[in-house]
Formats: structure tokens, C-alpha cells, sequence
């Protein structure tokens, strides 16, 4: 097996990971029980419907039914932009609405409700769909390959760089700024919280809220550091392509290389709701219910059989 069916079987075997984190983190949060506002809940659930579909479209359709079963390709790629900048834009959606609910009290009351975040999720996914309608037009008709005019045009050009732009170099730079910015606010409060403590309870250190402030800080270098790695490699492999005009690979490296950068970026689809909610206490208590319920089922049903 050559180097790029690996890859090609590790994406994959990544997908059918991702589907079904996405499946039962959809599901479980749904059920409202996780100890989440309402707010924080439609964020996560449209993030995790967002990631399925990158899962779906990217994965199962793109790779796999455009290779063995060939369609008509231009709607399904243009479908994949679209649900990557909805997937992306819905993660820099939802570290603004924490920033604001940790450091801004005052716009919390307006901002952190369940009406300003449906408002903001169904903006953010008609944008999304909207601003990435052009590339249907940058296919050959019947064919998975960019047109001429893609790649000598200057419109062209320009709409490429402006997407790579904006999906995601932009919201890296977002995420840094939000979580710089509520890091700070966190350890500026820690410190008068400390200094407060000190002088009522005689330097007693023990400090759950403190604790609890770490976490918070760990969580956002992480959700940071995550977006940004998994994401690195496909930034670079297409700005490089976007600069040399070269569109096409045309050796096992440049396939192996391609191939990991979008492996990575397709992962990442599953990495928010692990550092988001997985990390929550009361979520994995539901999911371990949610995992154990058809067993109880089975073994409630079992036991009624032989009590007859």
C-alpha cells in the first residue's frame, strides 16, 4: 500500500472518530443536562451539527464517493468550503461569547442569552453559505479540477487570497486576541482575589474559585493551541500554492504532504467538542448514561424474561 492509501485509510479511520464524537456530543447536549445555559448550549450543538457536516461533506463525499463513485463534483466541494467557514467562524463565535460572559458584566446581561446566540449562530452559518458560493464557479463543468480563469485571473486571485484570509488566518488572530484577553482579566482578578483573601483569612492559599480560574486558563491556551496546530499545515500547503500557481501534485511527497495537512484540518472538526464540553464533568456523566442506558435496557429486559 503506498504512502498516500495510508493516509487516505487514516482519514477515514478519523472520520468515523469524529462522526461519532459529533453523534453523541449532539445528542447529549440536546438533552439539556449537561449544567450549561442555554446560550452556551446552542453554541455547542451548532458547533457539533457544523463539525458533522465537515465530517459528512469533506470526508465521506469528497474523499470517498468523488474517487469511486464520481458525481458531479462542483456542488459537494463548494458545500465543503462552506461548512469548514461555518465550522471555523462558529469556533471564533463562541470564544467571543465567553470573553464577553468572563470579562464584560455589564454587555453579558444583552450578549450571553439563548436569542443573541440563535441570532448569532444562524448569521454566522448564512455568511458562511453566502461568502462561498463563488467557488461552484471556479470548477470545470463535470470535472474536480479549477478552471483556467482560477488561476491566471486577478478576480480570482484576489477571491482566493481573501478567502485564505479570512478561513482562517483571521480567526487565528481572533481566538489569540479573545483569549489574551480573557487570560489577563482572569489573572488580574486572581490577584485581587488573592490579595482579599490574604487579608480576611490570614493567606489560606486553598482557593477553589482560583482553581477553577487556572482551569479556565489551561482550557483557552488549549483551545488556542489546538486550532492553530491542526490547522498549520493546510495554511501553509495552500498559501504555497496560492503563490506558486501550482495546483496540482506531482510527487508522493507533495501527495503525503497534502494529504497530512488536510488529515489534520479534518481532525480538528472533532478537537472543540472535546476541550469545550468533554472537559465538563456533568457531560461525560451523561454520556457514560447514554452509553450505559441500551446495556440496562438489555439486562432490565433480560432480567424481566427470567423472572417469568
Amino acid at each position: 500500500m503506498t504512502p498516500s492509501a495510508h493516509l487516505h485509510l487514516s482519514i477515514l479511520l478519523f472520520a468515523f472518530l469524529k462522526f461519532t464524537a459529533n453523534v453523541v456530543a449532539i445528542v447529549t447536549l440536546s438533552r439539556g443536562r449537561c449544567g450549561l445555559s442555554e446560550g452556551v448550549t446552542w453554541y455547542l450543538v451548532a458547533m457539533a451539527v457544523a463539525d458533522l457536516l465537515v465530517v459528512v461533506i469533506q470526508v465521506i463525499l469528497i474523499n470517498i464517493i468523488n474517487i469511486y463513485i464520481p458525481p458531479e463534483c462542483k456542488i459537494i466541494n463548494t458545500l465543503g468550503y462552506m461548512s469548514v467557514a461555518c465550522s471555523v467562524w462558529l469556533t471564533v463565535a463562541f470564544t467571543f461569547d465567553r470573553t464577553v460572559a468572563i470579562c464584560f458584566q455589564k454587555l453579558k446581561t444583552r450578549h450571553c442569552t439563548e436569542k443573541s446566540a440563535a441570532i448569532v449562530i444562524a448569521a454566522v452559518s448564512l455568511l458562511s453559505v453566502l461568502t462561498n458560493i463563488p467557488w461552484y464557479f471556479t470548477y470545470r463543468s463535470r470535472f474536480c479540477r479549477t478552471s483556467l480563469d482560477f488561476t491566471t485571473s486577478p478576480v480570482w486571485a484576489a477571491f482566493d487570497w481573501g478567502h485564505r484570509i479570512l478561513t482562517p488566518l483571521v480567526p487565528f488572530m481572533l481566538i489569540l486576541l479573545l483569549n489574551a484577553v480573557t487570560v489577563r482579566h482572569i489573572l488580574m482578578a486572581s490577584v485581587v482575589r488573592r490579595k482579599l483573601r490574604g487579608q480576611r483569612s490570614g493567606g489560606i492559599k486553598d482557593d477553589p474559585e482560583m482553581k477553577n480560574r487556572r482551569k479556565s486558563i489551561i482550557l483557552l491556551f488549549t483551545i488556542s493551541a489546538s486550532f492553530i496546530l491542526l490547522w498549520a499545515t493546510r495554511v501553509v500547503i495552500l498559501s504555497i500554492q496560492r503563490i506558486t500557481g501550482r495546483y496540482m501534485t506531482q510527487y508522493v511527497t507533495n501527495v503525503v504532504i497534502d494529504y497530512l495537512g488536510t488529515m489534520l484540518q479534518l481532525f480538528s472538526s472533532c478537537t472543540n467538542m472535546f476541550i469545550y464540553a468533554v472537559t465538563q464533568r456533568k457531560f461525560r456523566e451523561e454520556v457514560i448514561n447514554a452509553v450505559k442506558c441500551p446495556y440496562n435496557a438489555i439486562l432490565k429486559f433480560i432480567k424481566s424474561y427470567g423472572d417469568r
